[in-house]
């Protein structure tokens, strides 16, 4: 098979399409003709030496993948209700810039009705991360008010819109005029430009001075302590990320008279069993928002495989909204 290989530690263009023994798939797991592969922050990360894979992953980037089921477990296809054939999309550990890709049958589910192939790539690694943190995690429910940094990032745009569709209000941070309203266009209620206005001043006149609910912060670094101060009584702030640094103050009396909880999480090493309690989820609440549009995939750019260095320079200038998109050209094709 093909696949994309991080040649060395680096810039984007040590990533390279290169021939590799096909995988297979063992127990538990089912074997995926990959059609596209979704591109997001911990693959460049990786590239970069970062972000090392789990033990027992592949060394290949990518985390969500979309293609058609051509072997695996067949007990465990069964049980899952998948067969050979099927038109699925997968969360994996690793290896999803390949055109075949091993993952386990409690993180497929299928590719929702009406949507090709690279549609369905995109979905996977925002939507678990978003399910988990945000309505795991913080227990965001409808009637409060959510307040995501990074609002046309892959996670942002998934997260202004499965928050809408559940309720609440949405509060989104973006980095430019047109980002903004790249966020109002996706429902959120209010968008911030962070480079001109204080955010957490912001929120404040927002929220009549209350403060949000709850934070999905992938900044870190001197935001958590703005955003503690823009925080509600009770309200949780979940750090996804550090893309501001690992190191963070704040004002542990407001924490405590707020009785505020601050948490985070990584999603990638997590058990198989963890992730497929997520899947089952998103299958029962969200696909069916996805299958009727009231929650859609937002793409920004597609690259052939062979050009995964270009589509990683894209991720790097932070110049896209959305989602980015690997297409295996020999294998394009979409949902049956």
């Amino acid at each position: 098979m093909q696949a994309v290989h991080i040649t060395e530690f680096g810039a984007p263009d040590v990533l390279r399409l290169g021939a590799r023994d096909d995988v297979a798939a063992g127990a538990g797991e089912v074997l995926i003709q990959v059609h596209a592969s979704g591109i997001n922050r911990p693959d460049v990360l990786q590239r970069t030496g970062a972000y090392p894979p789990p033990a027992g992953a592949s060394d290949v980037p990518g985390l969500e993948v979309a293609g058609v089921i051509v072997g695996g477990d067949a007990q465990a296809m069964a049980q899952a209700g998948f067969a050979l054939g099927d038109a699925v999309c997968a969360l994996v550990a690793g290896g999803g810039y390949a055109q075949l890709c091993a993952a386990p049958v409690g993180q497929c589910l299928p590719v929702p009705g009406g949507m090709d192939m690279v549609q369905a790539a995109s979905l996977p690694e925002t939507f678990f991360t978003v399910w988990s943190n945000v309505f795991d995690r913080a227990r965001l429910v409808a009637g409060e008010t959510l307040l995501i940094q990074g609002g046309t990032s892959g996670i942002g745009v998934t997260a202004i819109q499965m928050a809408k569709a559940f309720g609440a209000t949405v509060i989104a941070t973006a980095g430019s005029d047109a980002k903004c309203q790249a966020c109002t266009d996706l429902g959120a209620d209010h968008a911030i430009n962070y480079r001109t206005t204080d955010f957490a001043e912001q929120v404040m006149h927002i929220t009549g001075g209350k403060g949000v609910d709850v934070v999905l912060d992938m900044v870190a670094g001197d935001y958590v302590a703005r955003e503690v101060s823009c925080m509600a009584d009770d309200a949780r702030l979940v750090i996804i990320a550090v893309q501001g640094g690992i190191n963070a103050s704040m004002n542990a009396g407001l924490v405590l008279r707020k009785r505020l909880t601050i948490t985070g999480s990584t999603l990638r090493a997590r058990p198989v069993a963890f992730k497929a309690d997520i899947a089952a989820k998103l299958r029962e609440h969200v696909w069916p928002k996805l299958a009727s549009g009231a929650i859609k995939p937002v793409l920004f750019k597609t690259f052939d495989a062979g050009e995964a260095a270009q589509a990683h320079a894209l991720m790097e200038s932070n110049a896209h909204i959305g989602k980015i998109v690997l297409t295996w050209a020999q294998q394009r094709s979409t949902t049956r």
